[in-house]
């Protein structure tokens, strides 16, 4: 930005940039810093802390610079360095400048004519590495649960609910003239043909993947039929989601935690319709027989893409606070949402993932039980209040979890299961509660066990690095070379 009167400042304005363009239109007319300096009035000192981009300059001053080089104004106004050389200088002043470099505390390296090309390249190549090593270090287990913080209070301040995203179903719902009840496979497949895409379904998808997206050919790659998914549309929808809300590599772990929520939102409010959905709710809340069961076989969905859908509409349209639940065989959370008051446990950073939960709340009761079919209901009493809860028992690739939703006591006369008799109490985190064994078994077996842990690995190794973590870009680009249409 060029400020009449002032200086030439902003974000449209790199010093560095224009020192490097004054210096190499300087040299080209074979004027010394003398000469310039004479030219505008001005020391030759004060040219040499233009060139260096230590000073900012009043329009005034540039529009004498480029009358004295002979050039418009425009030309030093220019974003791109005039030479290759000159761009990698730029690069590395700017690095010495920035805090990764302070924070090393290493000693500056002069920036000139006598700095050779080669080693000026050799600096900035590794200043690169060294920015990559931090980057990828910081995809620890810890940056993880700080992003997963992040973004469970993002969504507990919106009450999980993304107009955004659900103008975007509607959208999308409306072009292939779908507007309430299960979303077909055929309806899918007319969603990805509206946007473009034609679907193939193939025997060696990449291990690491669900899908893959070819952008150049307008093609999405599926499993074959019979592949374990827990919906087949599932993998579609998210694809398209990804397609849809513009969804670039991401920048970091949080980016691509963003991402991934965002792409599993559209795809259930494809899935289950909101505006259909909100009726089919709101009649049953009426009714007092609201139940995450019947979401789940009116719309033919999976049970947790009922409850998280569920999430989103109870207390934008519902007026009703909730929590969900997504709890390992093992005992430890794997994932989870609340606005309703409940207090999961967690370390001191706030991170929920992979805390042990109360053996006493439903989703650890429901284990025990010998029925995996009917629904389990259970009111617990804990230290921020009573909790009614429905969870359900299903199977994965690694291992059974328990999916749970609960509402406040309060709240719970709208809910199908409150005439449950089930109760139970939680002191946790008080460690008696269910963290310390009973003492007769404790004073026979505690200097007589070792037990060898069987943790997820997650939770003990830093996060695959790379843009997608956890996929092998190599298998993926391997993949598309094999199957992309030869001209």
């Amino acid at each position: 930005m060029v400020e009449a009167g002032g200086a030439v400042g902003g974000a449209g304005l790199d010093t560095l940039v224009l020192g490097r363009l004054v210096r190499h239109l300087r040299t080209a007319r074979g004027m010394t810093l003398d000469d310039l300096g004479r030219a505008i009035g001005r020391a030759p000192s004060q040219v040499s802390m233009l060139e260096n981009g230590h000073r900012e300059p009043k329009l005034s001053l540039l529009a004498q610079v480029a009358d004295a080089l002979g050039v418009p104004l425009r030309d030093l106004l220019s974003p791109e360095p005039p030479t290759r050389r000159a761009a990698l200088e730029v690069e590395l002043e700017r690095a010495q400048r920035g805090p990764l470099f302070a924070s090393l505390g290493m000693p500056t390296v002069k920036v000139g004519r006598s700095l050779p090309s080669d080693a000026l390249e050799a600096l900035v190549a590794l200043q690169d590495q060294v920015q990559r090593l931090l980057t990828e270090n910081a995809a620890t287990p810890e940056e993880a649960r700080r992003a997963n913080t992040e973004l469970r209070a993002r969504m507990r301040a919106q009450d999980n609910y993304f107009p955004e995203l659900e103008e975007h179903a509607r959208t999308l719902l409306d072009a292939v003239g779908h507007h309430g009840g299960p979303l077909s496979q055929r309806a899918t497949a007319e969603i990805a043909a509206h946007l473009g895409f034609t679907l193939h379904y193939v025997a060696d998808l990449p291990h690491s993947t669900r899908t893959v997206t070819d952008l150049a050919h307008g093609r999405i790659y599926l499993p074959q039929a019979g592949a374990a998914h827990n919906d087949s549309r599932s993998p579609l929808l998210q694809a398209v989601a990804s397609h849809v809300l513009g969804h670039s590599e991401p920048v970091d772990y949080a980016d691509f935690l963003r991402q991934r929520v965002e792409a599993n939102y559209l795809a259930a409010a494809l899935m289950i319709p909101e505006a259909s959905a909100v009726a089919f709710l709101g009649e049953a809340k009426a009714e007092r027989r609201l139940s995450v069961e019947d979401l789940r076989d009116t719309y033919a969905v999976p049970y947790e893409t009922a409850a998280h859908r569920f999430t989103n509409l109870a207390t934008r349209h519902l007026q009703i606070p909730v929590h969900f639940m997504k709890v390992h065989e093992g005992g430890t959370l794997h994932k989870a949402y609340e606005n309703d008051g409940v207090v999961f446990p967690s370390d001191p950073l706030g991170a929920i993932e992979g805390q042990p939960v109360c053996r006493q709340w439903t989703a650890r009761v429901v284990f025990t039980l010998d029925d995996r079919f009917s629904p389990y209901y259970q009111y617990t009493d804990t230290s921020s209040g009573t909790f009614w809860c429905t969870s359900r028992v299903q199977g994965s690739s690694q291992g059974s979890f328990s999916v749970s939703v609960g509402t406040p006591f309060a709240h719970v006369r709208w809910f199908r299961g409150r005439e449950t008799t089930e109760r139970s109490a939680s002191r946790c985190p008080d460690a008696s509660c269910c963290r310390e064994a009973p003492r007769a078994l404790a004073s026979r077996w505690e200097d007589q066990a070792f037990p060898s842990a069987r943790p997820h690995a997650s939770l003990l190794a830093a996060l695959p690095v790379g843009v997608f973590p956890g996929v092998d870009q190599t298998e993926v680009y391997e993949f598309l070379e094999r199957h992309a249409p030869r001209s």
